[in-house]
């Protein structure tokens, strides 16, 4: 499984989404390629359809589609209400099922 974290330099959402992808691919016990992408400027963010920071790509797609495209923070509507990362149980979801929970 590939997976592809978009972001901004100093996304404050980082670590956090982070951590839920962490436990999330240890819940369902598989592993994957995690990497980063930095996003720097409207012009990129336009060309790849960004979603905003932090944006969680599996295979190259939004795994949260549905979001406008631009640099600012992303929030996810969560069971919690909107935080800067889905659920542990949203990324189980998304990860098992291809959609959010």
């Amino acid at each position: 499984m590939e997976i592809t974290i978009v972001h901004v330099p100093d996304c404050p959402n980082l670590s956090l989404i982070k951590s839920r992808l962490a436990a999330a691919l240890e819940i369902i016990g598989r592993a994957a390629s995690v990497d980063d992408r930095v996003v720097i400027d409207a012009e990129e963010a336009v060309d790849i359809g960004f979603g905003g920071s932090p944006t969680i790509l599996v295979g190259g797609q939004d795994a949260f589609p549905g979001s406008s495209v631009g640099l600012g923070c992303r929030l996810y509507p969560t069971e919690d209400g909107p935080q800067g990362a889905p659920s542990v149980a949203q990324l189980v979801a998304a990860l098992t099922t291809g959609s959010p929970a």
